[in-house]
């Protein structure tokens, strides 16, 4: 029987690149970056097969959509921030069989989802790339990329994608690592002072509401969360809707969900943005 052994919700800030180059930048991302490299040995530790993002950079229609083709390489330039990021080979072997399996029972369930295991030139998207460069995982994990941003769907459609990844998960024989890349709110400055803002939040009230999540999350006040789950999405500029989020709370248990989070990167602004690194206990 598989086993989902790790949950978390991280960052994806394509400054955790340009964190890595010489310039005046370098190192404003170490504390992310180190968040990541601990979730990748927590993986390490348990002994992951399969990691599976849900990524809010990849905005679909007409269905849920999952990346699960069996090799995944190429060198990545974002279409959004070049200036941050460009040029980023990557090299990864994808999880078709548990894909499938997804797209199978959340079709089932309700919420249809297609697995493509055979587009060789459908790409990754950086809230998958980013992540996976600063976890350090075996080549011998596999990867599964699915979509967190479905136009016009309800946070309910992405709770039943999670519920079933969860029942495909335990029908498997793997152990497997559930990560929502997107950042809490998402609010992007004006153009005009956007460059301002690297290290800077844009909305006051955002910043206010997220540290009241974290505060949720790291009490273990899941059904309070939930209870306010949607309108913060929509209020604060959640990535993305938030489809990631919820995703992993179906993954969890949703509002029957009662553990305490662990914060291992703390909140810190981006670009105008709220970002953090949070596990979710799942044993």
């Amino acid at each position: 029987m598989g086993k989902l052994v790790l949950a978390a919700k991280i960052t994806h800030v394509p400054s955790m690149y340009i964190s890595e180059q010489p310039g005046p930048n370098q190192g404003c991302r170490e504390h992310a970056i180190n968040g990541l490299k601990e979730i990748g040995e927590r993986c390490k530790d348990n002994n992951v097969d399969t990691i599976i993002i849900s990524d809010t950079h990849w905005l679909v229609n007409a269905g849920f959509h999952i990346n699960a083709k069996p090799k995944m390489e190429g060198v990545f330039t974002s279409t959004e921030f070049p200036h941050f990021l460009s040029n980023m080979p990557y090299s990864y072997q994808g999880d078709p069989e548990l894909g499938q399996a997804i797209a199978d029972r959340a079709t089932e369930n309700g919420v249809t989802t297609l697995c493509h295991d055979n587009v060789d030139t459908l790409d990754l998207q950086y809230g998958t790339l980013i992540p996976l460069r600063y976890l350090e995982l075996p080549d011998n994990v596999k990867v599964i990329s699915i979509a967190g941003w479905l136009y016009d769907a309800d946070l309910e459609e992405s709770k039943v994608v999670g519920e079933s990844i969860l029942e495909a998960i335990e029908k498997s024989d793997k152990n497997v690592t559930f990560l929502a890349s997107g950042s809490l709110s998402h609010r992007i400055p004006p153009n005009k002072v956007v460059l301002d803002y690297l290290n800077k939040i844009s909305n006051p009230f955002n910043q206010t509401v997220d540290l009241h999540v974290l505060d949720l999350w790291s009490q273990g006040r899941h059904k309070e969360f939930i209870g306010m789950f949607d309108k913060y999405a929509k209020d604060c500029d959640g990535e993305g809707g938030m489809h990631d989020t919820a995703m992993l709370y179906g993954l969890v248990g949703w509002d029957n969900y009662d553990k305490k989070c662990e914060m291992v990167t703390n909140y810190f602004p981006s670009s105008g943005t709220g970002q953090c690194n949070v596990i979710f206990p799942v044993d």
